[in-house]
């Protein structure tokens, strides 16, 4: 049974959150801090954390730094919670190495959605081969950092599937929707492409570090993402 952690101040949204996760049959964890929340992620790791941004103590934002700081947990997926249309928590977010993220007040069949495809993510990460190089950059699918021009860089969890997959189709033009239904999993149809442009930033200012390396995920516009040879 998968064991999910709700991290939020509001008694009432937390409430919320395990009863409608605790029928699809999850086993939910409840956190009201950040603080709280990191004391029992170290006791148990959880399968998916839903973590707010505002909180008092330690906020979802130092939470998450925390985690991708720590080995242990730097693929742990992280779904946060954010103020409606309040477009800076979503960027800072994603920045401190968040996966996805849903807009408060939120559609229950909507979160749901969202962890069951985090979900699906983790329990299907099978490749082919832990090393993929492309011209001067080598990632490494065992450790999650990539190697541009000698530089060992560190990613994120839903940063290296994206560079992945990205690196594994070269010389395509990929649109927001095919990387959000191969990266991300979600359905056809689904998802927000702003998402993927956010990381695809975060990518670039961590890959594209000048010289022969600038530029090197392009955009296509009107069309999506590439990696051109």
């Amino acid at each position: 049974m998968p064991y999910i952690l709700a991290v939020d101040d509001e008694i009432d949204l937390l409430g919320t959150l395990t009863r409608a996760l605790g029928r699809e049959g999850y086993e939910i964890g409840r956190a009201m801090s950040g603080n709280e929340a990191w004391q029992k992620i170290v006791a148990r790791r959880p399968d998916v954390v839903i973590l707010d941004i505002m909180m008092p103590g330690m906020d979802g934002l130092t939470l998450c730094k925390h985690l991708r700081a720590d080995p242990r947990f730097i693929d742990l997926p992280v779904l946060f919670l954010t103020a409606r249309d309040d477009t800076e928590d979503v960027v800072a977010g994603l920045d401190a190495g968040g996966d996805d993220y849903v807009m408060k007040p939120f559609e229950l069949p909507e979160l749901t959605a969202r962890v069951r495809a985090l979900l699906r993510r983790g329990q299907r990460e099978e490749l082919k081969k832990p090393i993929i190089e492309l011209g001067n950059v080598r990632l490494d699918s065992d450790t999650y950092r990539v190697q541009v021009g000698g530089e060992s860089i560190q990613l994120t969890a839903t940063e290296h599937r994206l560079l992945r997959y990205l690196m594994e189709h070269p010389n395509q033009a990929l649109s927001p929707q095919r990387l959000l239904e191969a990266v991300w999993d979600y359905p056809p149809h689904t998802g927000d492409p702003d998402l993927v442009r956010a990381h695809v930033r975060n990518l670039r200012a961590k890959v594209e570090r000048g010289g022969e390396e600038a530029q090197f995920i392009r955009t296509i516009h009107g069309v999506g993402y590439m990696i051109a040879t």
